[in-house]
């Protein structure tokens, strides 16, 4: 799968249609996404009530997907699984980015166990408690991007640097 394109997001009342304006290239998203230990993850309702929770997680570059787990009996779990759409993002409110998607459940066992073996490697050594046990018994979701958002807020990187990114799914 190639790069999501790259354009200027559309932010009309914050500066960001300033001449000097160039994307930032889509291996900072995916090193922020990739190096990241917690991220924010907002699910809403079938009606609309928004939640917002910190899950861990784990990105594949590749196939451009982020996975993460949850409780079968979560609030995530049980607003997901009325309305799809999601957002997560990473934990840094300087080098801000964020994904927008539609959350899929896996249910393919050796995807599962590709995701499993992903999580481990990542949050094993911090957490030597965290065993495959765990994670199989919780719901693996995929988040498919639809686009991601980045904002650096330092000047001039905030109006010049700002950048939308589009998947073609």
């Amino acid at each position: 799968m190639g790069e999501p394109r790259a354009e200027r997001p559309y932010m009309p009342d914050y500066g960001v249609n300033t001449p000097n304006w160039h994307e930032l290239p889509w291996s900072w998203a995916a090193a922020k996404l990739a190096e990241g230990h917690n991220y924010w993850l907002s699910t809403a309702s079938g009606s609309g009530r928004v939640h917002t929770m910190p899950v861990w997680g784990v990105w594949d570059d590749d196939e451009h997907r982020f996975a993460f787990s949850c409780g079968p009996h979560s609030r995530k779990a049980a607003d997901l699984e009325a309305n799809p759409h999601a957002a997560v993002a990473v934990d840094d409110s300087v080098e801000c980015l964020s994904l927008e998607g539609r959350a899929e459940v896996v249910r393919d066992h050796e995807r599962r166990e590709t995701w499993i073996g992903r999580y481990l490697a990542k949050y094993a050594p911090v957490s030597p408690a965290l065993g495959a046990g765990f994670l199989l018994e919780n719901v693996l979701v995929e988040l498919v991007p639809i686009r991601a958002f980045a904002v650096v807020e330092r000047q001039p990187d905030f109006a010049e640097r700002s950048t939308r990114w589009r998947f073609d799914r």
